[in-house]
C-alpha cells in the first residue's frame, strides 16, 4: 500500500484537510449532503458526516484502483484462489447467486453443488416444520440445539435474533463455549424425545464444538438408550464427512459445506440450517436474495464513487492508515440486530488482524482496528460517554431500520431520532460559550456557569456513517451482511492482506491441547514458571475440593 503514488498523495492532503472541522465542512457546502450520500435497493448510505473532502475522496479511490481492486473484485466472483496460504477458491458469494451464475473451480460447477445442497436443505426443514419427521418415541421436535463456535455460532444466533418475528414453532438454542454450564442449562430444560441437534464445524474437529457435540450425544443416549435413535435427533454441517460418521451421524443427515467457505462467511451456507429451520425457507431463501443484491450491486459498480462497500472500506482505511484512530463503533439501534456488532466484530478482526502481507513480508502500515459497540439506544448510556468527551476518537457505523411493523410506531420514531442526534452532537458538538451561555439562562450564578460549562464542552469532528435499513426483513438482514463481508475484502486488498485465512487462532489451540494433558497427567508440565505456577494452583485447588 505504501508504495502506491496515491499513498505519498494522500499523506501531503492529510496535512491539508486534518484540522478541518465537519460543521465547516457542511456550512461551506448545501449540497455536501445529497452528494455524499448512495442509495440502492432501499438501502441509504450517508457517509457525508465524515472527515472527506471531495479530493479525499477521489485520492481514495485512485488508491484502492492502484491496488487493483477492480481485478481483484471480480477474482472473488469468478473462484479464483484469492487465498493464497491455503491455495483455495473464496466463494461465499456463489452461495446466494441462485442457479443463474456458473462458477467452475477445479473443473466443477460449484453453482450446482450449492443449489444441490439447498434443496436438501429445504426437503429437511419442511419435514420437520411440517411435523414430518418426528422424534425417536414419535413427537414432534419442539427444539433445536445448534452446537458450534465462531462462525458456526454467531452467524446463525445473530440471524435468528434478527428474524424472530419471521419464525415458527420451533425453539431454537445455541451452544458455543465449552464452559459446562453453557450445554447443561440449556439441555436442563429440554427433552431429549424431542430435541434436535445441529452440529455445525467445517473440520468436525473443533475442540468446543466437539467436547459440547459429544455431551450432548451423551445426555441423549442417557434417554433414549439406543444408539439406533440417533438418526432421529443428530444432523451435522460439515466439510468432513468421514469425521461426522465416525460420530455415528449417517450420511443423509449431513449437510455439506465446503472448503471455498470460510466459517465466518458461512451463514448462508449449510451452516445456516438452524436459521431455516426457526425461519422457514422462503424467508431463508430471501436472506440469500438480499445479500445477493449486495454481491451485484459490489461487482457490477465499476464507478467506486457510487460503490457503498467499497467506500465503507476505503473510508475505514482514511481513519486508520492516516487520522491513526485504532478502534471503529458498529452501533445498531434496533433490538433485533443488538449481536450485529460481535458477528463485524469476528469478520473484521479474523480477517484482517494481520501483520503479515499476501508475499509473507513484514508490514510496516496498521490493519484492522478494534471493532466493538452494542445497541446503540442502551449505549446512549453506557460507551457514548467516550465517544462524545473521551479522548479517543472513534469512527462508528449507525445502523437502523426506518420501519418496524414488529414494533411500535411511535417508539420507533423516538428510536430514529435519538439515532440521528446522536449523529448529529458527535459532529457538531457544543462549545464552552454555548454551555456556558445554557447555564446562566438556567439562573446558574456566572462562576458556577463557568465552571460547569468546561465538563459540558463536546469537541464535535467526531465521524458517523449512517446505514438505513427499509426494515429489518430477511432480505435486508442478508443485504446488510453482504454488505460488511464486501467492505472487509476491500479492506485487506488495500491493505495487501489475505483476508481468508485465520492463523493467528492456531497458537493458542495448540497450547491448550498440550495444557490439557498436563492436567489430565496432574503435571505442571514444561512451561513458562507463571503458566506452571498457574496449572500448578488449579490442581492444587482440585485436589483439595
Amino acid at each position: 500500500m505504501t508504495n502506491n503514488p496515491s499513498y505519498k498523495e494522500l499523506l501531503e492532503h492529510f496535512k491539508e484537510v486534518s484540522e478541518l472541522k465537519l460543521s465547516n465542512l457542511f456550512k461551506n457546502d448545501s449540497l455536501r449532503a445529497k452528494k455524499l450520500s448512495l442509495y440502492y435497493d432501499g438501502l441509504f448510505f450517508d457517509f457525508s458526516k465524515n472527515n472527506i473532502t471531495s479530493d479525499t475522496l477521489s485520492l481514495l479511490i485512485k488508491l484502492g484502483e492502484e491496488s487493483n481492486l477492480h481485478k481483484s473484485i471480480e477474482d472473488v466472483f469468478n473462484g479464483n484462489k484469492i487465498n493464497n496460504t491455503e491455495d483455495k477458491s473464496v466463494l461465499h458469494t456463489a452461495l446466494r447467486s441462485g442457479c443463474h451464475n456458473d462458477v467452475i473451480v477445479d473443473g466443477n460447477n460449484i453453482a450446482i453443488d450449492v443449489q444441490s445442497v439447498l434443496g436438501r436443505m429445504k426437503v429437511f426443514c419442511d419435514r420437520v416444520r411440517n411435523s414430518e419427521h418426528r422424534g425417536y418415541t414419535g413427537q414432534n421436535i419442539t427444539d433445536i440445539v445448534n452446537i458450534g463456535i465462531g462462525g458456526s455460532d454467531l452467524g446463525p444466533i445473530l440471524a435468528c435474533e434478527a428474524l424472530k418475528p419471521y419464525k415458527g414453532n420451533l425453539k431454537v438454542h445455541f451452544v458455543s463455549s465449552v464452559d459446562g454450564y453453557h450445554i447443561l442449562d440449556i439441555l436442563s430444560e429440554l427433552k431429549a424425545e424431542t430435541t434436535l441437534f445441529i452440529i455445525a464445524s467445517k473440520t468436525f474437529s473443533t475442540v468446543e464444538t466437539m467436547v459440547n457435540a459429544n455431551a450432548a450425544k451423551k445426555w441423549f443416549l442417557d434417554s433414549a438408550k439406543d444408539d439406533s435413535y440417533i438418526k432421529h435427533h443428530f444432523v451435522a454441517t460439515s466439510a468432513n464427512k468421514k469425521a461426522v460418521k465416525l460420530f455415528g451421524i449417517e450420511e443423509n443427515n449431513i449437510f455439506e459445506f465446503w472448503d471455498f467457505v470460510g466459517g465466518r462467511y458461512s451463514i448462508f451456507s449449510a451452516v445456516g440450517l438452524s436459521i431455516m429451520l426457526y425461519i422457514g425457507y422462503d424467508s431463508f431463501i430471501q436472506m440469500l436474495a438480499g445479500a445477493h443484491s449486495m454481491d451485484d450491486h459490489f461487482r457490477n459498480t465499476k464507478d467506486f464513487r457510487n460503490n457503498i462497500p467499497v467506500l465503507l472500506g476505503l473510508i475505514s482505511i482514511w481513519y486508520v492508515n492516516f487520522y491513526n484512530y485504532n478502534t471503529h463503533v458498529i452501533s445498531p439501534y434496533n433490538t433485533r440486530l443488538s449481536l450485529f456488532s460481535a458477528y463485524v466484530q469476528q469478520l473484521e478482526m479474523e480477517s484482517n488482524g494481520k501483520s503479515i502481507n499476501k508475499a509473507g513480508e513484514v508490514i510496516n502500515y496498521k490493519t484492522s482496528p478494534i471493532i466493538w459497540g452494542g445497541s446503540g439506544i442502551n449505549g446512549q448510556h453506557a460507551y457514548y460517554q467516550l465517544l462524545h468527551q473521551g479522548t479517543s476518537i472513534c469512527p462508528m457505523d449507525i445502523i437502523i431500520a426506518l420501519s418496524d411493523k414488529f414494533s411500535i410506531a411511535s417508539h420507533n420514531d423516538i428510536l430514529v431520532a435519538n439515532a440521528f442526534a446522536q449523529a448529529e452532537a458527535l459532529m457538531n458538538g457544543k462549545s464552552y460559550h454555548a454551555a456556558r451561555l445554557e447555564l446562566t439562562n438556567s439562573g446558574f450564578p456566572l462562576d458556577k456557569a463557568e465552571f460547569l460549562a468546561k465538563h459540558k464542552v463536546f469537541e464535535g469532528n467526531r465521524p458517523t456513517n449512517i446505514i438505513l435499513l427499509p426494515e429489518i426483513s430477511p432480505y435486508y438482514f442478508g443485504m446488510l451482511i453482504s454488505l460488511y463481508e464486501h467492505k472487509t475484502y476491500v479492506q485487506g486488498i488495500v491493505w495487501n492482506i489475505n483476508s481468508f485465512d485465520q492463523m493467528g487462532v492456531e497458537l493458542g489451540k495448540q497450547l491448550a491441547d498440550i495444557i490439557i494433558g498436563d492436567i489430565k497427567n496432574k503435571n505442571v508440565g514444561n512451561h513458562d514458571s507463571s503458566t506452571m505456577n498457574l496449572i500448578g494452583h488449579y490442581l492444587n485447588y482440585n485436589e483439595s475440593q
